[in-house]
């Protein structure tokens, strides 16, 4: 399907915080004659301390001004507890929309490990979801895999992304579970089920007690939105895009910096 360049419509990407900043960054390269909208729920961070219905009731909520607001081509939920838990929600509630979701990376680890020792390291929300627990069903059953659900690793990532410092003791008492030695195996694939989790990924080789493969779904996730994007014939970058939408409404100035790192007006 070929576009005319007027008709372009804005990317909409959602994220419990920054982390889809990560996401962002692929689907740019991707999409590159699309704006992007990004809209970060920071007065709900983090998701990993809500209950479920309340959770749910939130997002369902926050998307019906966000689609009337935007009228995007599409909408990413850069967020794996997000749309784990209300991805079929929000296609439900909102059937002209396009949701792309993100969910644990369970097939192409299962399919890319050797040792078959996978773990999946995700907020607690992520790990508790029936969603993930059937991606392992279906997927990994002829693989050990372990699921560590980090009560603090997202706080830890967004103050690392806006700037701050970390602790390696901080870092390793979130991660060190993810490596398991098993009859003369070891874990060689970590699936990062938190889109906030990449930034980190030097430190988490840094740490690490041997090398794995730190899994980054990011990549998938811009492919699969770009396979459903219009592609445009001769089109311009629009200038009325490229912002991000902060839910508190008062970005602090570190995070206003980031966002124009990442070509976004706050």
């Amino acid at each position: 399907m070929i576009a005319t360049a007027n008709e372009l419509k804005p990317v909409l990407m959602f994220d419990s915080g920054i982390g889809g900043l990560t996401v962002l960054r692929e689907a740019r390269v991707l999409m590159p004659e699309r704006g992007f909208i990004y809209v970060a729920d920071d007065a709900g961070f983090p998701y990993g301390d809500w209950e479920e219905q309340a959770l749910r009731e939130r997002i369902v909520g926050l998307f019906a001004k966000l689609l009337a607001d935007y009228d995007p081509e599409i909408c990413i939920i850069a967020c794996n507890t997000a749309f784990t838990l209300v991805g079929a929600d929000l296609r439900a509630a909102y059937p002209q929309m396009t949701f792309v979701g993100t969910v644990p990376a369970i097939k192409p680890a299962a399919e890319r490990t050797r040792s078959g020792l996978v773990s999946v390291l995700a907020t607690p929300g992520t790990v508790k979801r029936a969603y993930t627990r059937d991606l392992i069903q279906s997927f990994a059953t002829q693989c050990h895999v372990r699921l560590v659900g980090s009560e603090n690793l997202a706080r830890i990532a967004e103050a690392y992304i806006r700037g701050g410092t970390v602790s390696d003791d901080a870092v390793l008492s979130e991660v060190g579970q993810c490596f398991v030695e098993m009859d003369g195996r070891k874990t060689d694939i970590v699936v990062l089920a938190c889109t906030h989790y990449p930034f980190m990924a030097n430190i988490f080789r840094r740490l690490a007690p041997w090398p794995v493969d730190w899994l980054d779904p990011a990549e998938a996730i811009a492919r699969r939105a770009r396979s459903l994007v219009p592609q445009v014939a001769d089109a311009v970058h629009p200038d009325t895009y490229d912002f991000a939408v902060f839910t508190s409404g008062t970005p602090d100035f570190p995070t206003r910096r980031l966002m124009q790192g990442f070509g976004l007006r706050a």
